[in-house]
């Protein structure tokens, strides 16, 4: 879907009331922009291309309702530019088309005006559709300027990113998200707030300013219907219900979370563990997801330093099975905390990477004679099995001196035990054993000399 204003400046008009709430109060300005200082600052990259008078193909990359859109207007009216704005979602190859057309005519025409191309979650173009952007954005016909909310680093086509700045903006602080509920006062959009209830809508809004914009234009049309002067904490829960903060379970911020949940398990820290994961839970995550992902962390961040942690784990995804929601959401949140608290050894995870990478560089060697099976005669002819040492057949249960490895090959320590848990008498374990072998070895030396 292509929108196209010649002229992207939006002056005040009689219908303006009847405007969306989010169009009444966008800024006009840079001054106007609220958050965004640490691009739009004096002095800050943003502010200076505005001030350069050359505009520049960019990608604004960030979370929701930060001012993607209102930004790329207001560098349209700074260039005096053209601004076209296309969406990902709705659109396709047949829109890009349309914005080359009218990008040509407006060049070439008697005032010779720039073009800005505007795509809003432009990550959601394919390779082709991305592609199909270069050859105008090198020559000049238009500047190119995508919106995502996603990492472009993954989501945009290496060549498309290397002609264009990226530009991180952020989530509206607490301080930001209060001018944007004086300024809709400001215009008599919204009633009176009391300060508990300010607070809870703040909150409910998560740094995202469409979504308060939008909550208040809601708030607004329910208290003049039900003749509310002032909004309470108690009557915006009632008009809120059960509606909870909601991020994209696919997207950045996703992932972000349930590595800080991974790496505070990792860390030692129960309480931060705990905070990330019901930030998962509040968030929309599947319970089943996380379960999968505490499992994933027993075995990779405690391994054999608490062999526990890995049962209790699958005990508590069990258990969620079992209950659903929510009692089973407090089994998950016992295995989190059990693993923050847990001592932790990567040694396992370590040594079987090793092993692989090992195995997959090697050539394939030959399983030693001694190893093999012999189930018939033949392979007994040919040595298979010949001089194999039983081990439960041997003292302690231990063939002390007995190689398991091919023939040639050293001894590569994959495994190498923490000094933590469970795996400091692993290590201590490996180490009588190893001091058996080498004695067995010696002896077996000594036996040969003599001979």
């Amino acid at each position: 879907m292509v929108t196209h204003n010649s002229n992207s400046s939006h002056p005040p008009s009689s219908s303006a009331a009847h405007q969306p709430l989010a169009e009444r109060l966008r800024p006009r300005t840079l001054a106007e922009v609220i958050g965004q200082q640490h691009v739009l600052g004096e002095g800050m990259p943003l502010r200076l291309a505005f001030e350069s008078g050359r505009p520049h193909s960019c990608i604004f990359w960030g979370p929701p309702g930060v001012g993607k859109t209102t930004i790329a207007r207001l560098m349209a009216d700074a260039f005096d530019a053209q601004f076209i704005s296309i969406s990902a979602v709705l659109g396709g190859v047949k829109d890009i088309r349309e914005a080359v057309e009218q990008a040509q005519i407006a060049r070439d025409g008697l005032m010779q005006q720039r073009t800005i191309v505007f795509v809003d979650e432009v990550h959601r173009f394919n390779k082709s559709q991305q592609d199909a952007f270069l050859p105008h954005v090198e020559s000049g016909l238009f500047t190119f300027i995508g919106a995502t909310t996603e990492n472009p680093s993954f989501e945009v086509n290496s060549a498309l990113l290397s002609r264009a700045a990226v530009y991180v903006l952020q989530s509206l602080s607490t301080e930001d998200l209060k001018q944007i509920v004086v300024k809709a006062q400001a215009i008599k959009a919204v009633p009176a707030i009391e300060d508990e209830a300010l607070e809870r809508l703040i909150a409910y809004a998560d740094g995202d300013a469409r979504r308060l914009l939008n909550t208040l234009e809601t708030l607004a049309i329910t208290a003049e219907q039900a003749r509310v002067a002032s909004i309470t904490d108690a009557w915006l829960l009632k008009v809120l219900g059960e509606r909870m903060r909601r991020y994209d379970k696919g997207g950045e911020q996703f992932y972000d979370t349930i590595s800080a949940l991974h790496k505070s398990v990792r860390g030692s820290d129960p309480d931060a563990a705990l905070y990330w994961f019901c930030r998962m839970l509040d968030g929309g995550a599947d319970p089943r997801y996380l379960a999968r992902r505490i499992v994933r962390m027993a075995w990779e961040d405690i391994g054999l330093a608490d062999p526990r942690a890995m049962q209790m784990c699958n005990d508590a995804a069990a258990t969620y099975e079992r209950l659903g929601s929510p009692e089973g959401e407090l089994a998950l949140a016992q295995a989190v905390i059990y693993l923050a608290v847990a001592p932790k050894s990567n040694a396992g995870y370590m040594a079987y990477n090793k092993a692989k990478a090992f195995v997959k560089s090697d050539t394939t060697r030959p399983v030693p004679l001694h190893l093999r099976n012999a189930p018939t005669k033949l392979m007994k002819q040919l040595d298979y099995g010949k001089d194999y040492r039983y081990a439960h057949s041997e003292e302690g249960g231990f063939a002390a001196g007995e190689t398991y490895l091919p023939d040639g090959m050293e001894e590569p320590g994959f495994y190498q035990p923490v000094p933590r848990g469970l795996e400091i008498k692993i290590g201590q374990k490996l180490e009588e054993l190893r001091a058996l072998n080498a004695a067995a070895r010696e002896q077996a030396r000594g036996d040969s000399t003599e001979e």
